[in-house]
């Protein structure tokens, strides 16, 4: 009997079901209230994965993860004050800045990348927003990627609305802006930008066709409101974010927040559940961290609806657990790669 044939079958035995939602699992929704969302936090651990896994089941093969592999094309130097960024060049953090790689080293890196079975490229560069000078090299790697038959994503910083439109042009499949936490803890993080200034980056790229990919990052200091709050802010949008990145915060010398403590576990699985239940169709990525995680608790995210990784030993700045480790665990778990093309929001 599947998970949805169990959960019709308790409802018609008088059985409460677990949801505290208007509507089942899996249904597109973009009128999320915080009471809502608080509630689905509250829920009792199993009741509130086995929501999600009925959305995840509804809209995607639950024994398949997206991997992708992330690369910095030009790191440091960043004139932001975000203050969980090693990238920052307003902290101390021994990080030498530089400048924007060239377009056969990106594919080259590229190649490796899709050789050992990512199906998604993404690339960073730490900018406030890129100059148009730049945009000629962006286009080229975006351009050159695709040839590959890979997915492209790129993540620059706010973006004009020409060049914007450059990126779509070249073919780019996402575009990354994370919107990092709640509205109200925004400012708590970051004084450089404003939290509008990046809803109206994403609004530009979702006007282009562009698929959005956007997230945040917990275990900030955050409270468990404010991660109901990011949640709410992103699938009230006026469409979902194909891909929704959950980084768990890693604590980098010479930032503000190298003195965090780490997120509980069973608090950063709640936010993927929550994530995937909210925002059914989209990619919900276990992003940074995972080198933090346990073999045990990437299986509950796994569990509760995430279905995409970074692979690679390195995410821009930070260690990642690397291709022969997940592999691993990937094979323990009976979880094969995504093919590319797959996510049933893509535009």
């Amino acid at each position: 009997m599947s998970l949805q044939s169990e959960f019709d079958a308790e409802n018609k035995a008088g059985t409460p079901a677990p949801s505290t939602a208007r509507t089942d699992p899996g249904t597109l929704r973009h009128d999320w209230t915080r009471e809502e969302i608080e509630a689905l936090f509250a829920l009792p651990f199993n009741d509130l994965v086995f929501e999600a896994q009925i959305a995840h089941r509804r809209w995607f093969n639950p024994n398949q993860v997206q991997m992708s592999t992330l690369l910095s094309i030009k790191t440091g130097g960043c004139p932001e004050d975000c203050g969980y960024c090693a990238q920052s060049a307003k902290f101390d953090t021994g990080l030498k800045a530089s400048k924007l790689m060239e377009v056969e080293k990106v594919l080259a890196e590229a190649r490796k990348a899709k050789e050992a079975g990512s199906s998604r490229y993404c690339m960073g560069a730490a900018w406030r927003e890129p100059k148009d000078r730049d945009m000629d090299t962006i286009c080229a790697i975006v351009q050159g990627v695709k040839e590959m038959g890979m997915e492209t994503c790129m993540t620059l910083g706010m973006l004009s609305g020409q060049q914007v439109h450059r990126l779509a042009q070249a073919g780019l499949d996402y575009y990354n802006h994370n919107i990092d936490t709640s509205e109200e803890y925004y400012d708590k993080i970051i004084s450089t930008r404003t939290f509008q200034d990046r809803l109206d980056t994403l609004e530009r790229v979702r006007q282009a066709g562009i698929n959005v990919c956007s997230g945040g990052i917990v275990g900030m200091g955050e409270e468990q409101s404010d991660r109901a709050g990011m949640l709410m802010a992103l699938a009230n949008l006026e469409e979902h974010p194909q891909s929704v990145p959950i980084n768990m915060l890693i604590p980098m010398e010479g930032t503000p927040l190298e003195g965090e403590g780490q997120i509980d576990p069973l608090d950063f699985v709640r936010t993927i559940a929550v994530a995937r239940i909210m925002m059914p169709q989209s990619m919900v990525r276990i992003a940074a961290g995972r080198e933090h995680m346990s073999d045990e608790t990437q299986t509950l995210c796994f569990l509760a609806g995430a279905n995409s990784i970074f692979t690679g030993d390195k995410l821009l700045t930070a260690k990642n657990p690397g291709d022969a480790h997940d592999s691993k665990l990937l094979g323990k778990l009976g979880i094969e790669p995504m093919p590319a093309h797959t996510c049933p929001a893509e535009k």
